[in-house]
């Protein structure tokens, strides 16, 4: 397949000390909070984002390390149900990108306050369609909103910080409407966490975690 874990361990050493997808153009204490965001609901609740930003298992565990959220899942967005297993989208002929539906209390955490930790320590969002070691569009950068309110904070989100000229770069991030999101395998859900010493996990994904605790603790949650 496509993921960089199914080589050698010398060969991802080697392909990854190229290009990090761990690596971001800015650091998360660089990047504001949004202007326009959700205020905190009164009562808990639930909701839920999808994201993309690369090969899933790393924005899993990210995501499932944050305060706030209580469920995260790997799977895939954008195309159709029919073609949603692994194999397929690894083709990146059938429009889905690699993603996770994040189940978050709205009364702990905000949508702007998700997005943040998503541009930050998430993935590079100004990598058009790769990160990292992984290319194709399956990896691309994309924020699936599921109604009006998300769309409008990622897209004010969006203009904020290129406006700002946080990242070298201008952002990539599509956002589009969320149409279905397919789990994906269940070999894929919580895989950092049962394959925490697999050498693509260790140099790529391990660090988004520890980037999160160090550098957005607020926002940091152990297990």
């Amino acid at each position: 397949m496509y993921r960089a874990s199914f080589m050698s361990a010398a060969l991802v050493l080697m392909v990854t000390a190229m290009v990090a997808c761990s690596s971001v153009t800015a650091s998360a204490t660089a990047i504001p909070d949004p202007v326009l965001d959700a205020p905190l609901a009164s009562v808990k609740g639930e909701q839920t984002a999808v994201l993309a930003g690369g090969c899933f298992w790393g924005v899993e565990a990210v995501f499932e390390h944050v305060k706030g959220v209580t469920d995260v899942r790997s799977g895939y967005s954008g195309g159709s149900a029919a073609t949603a297993h692994y194999e397929k989208v690894g083709t990146g002929e059938t429009g889905h990108a690699e993603s996770v539906r994040i189940t978050y209390d709205p009364s702990q955490i905000s949508y702007g306050q998700l997005l943040k930790v998503f541009f930050s320590v998430v993935h590079d969002p100004t990598q058009l369609n790769r990160q990292g070691p992984d290319s194709g569009t399956q990896y691309r950068s994309a924020i699936f909103y599921s109604n009006e309110e998300q769309k409008r904070i990622a897209q004010a989100y969006i203009n904020q910080l290129n406006q700002a000229k946080v990242f070298s770069r201008p952002i990539v991030t599509q956002v589009a409407s969320l149409k279905s999101f397919n789990e994906a395998e269940g070999y894929h859900q919580d895989y950092l966490v049962r394959h925490p010493n697999e050498p693509y996990i260790v140099i790529n994904d391990l660090p988004k975690v520890e980037n999160l605790r160090k550098e957005l603790p607020a926002l940091y949650k152990a297990h």
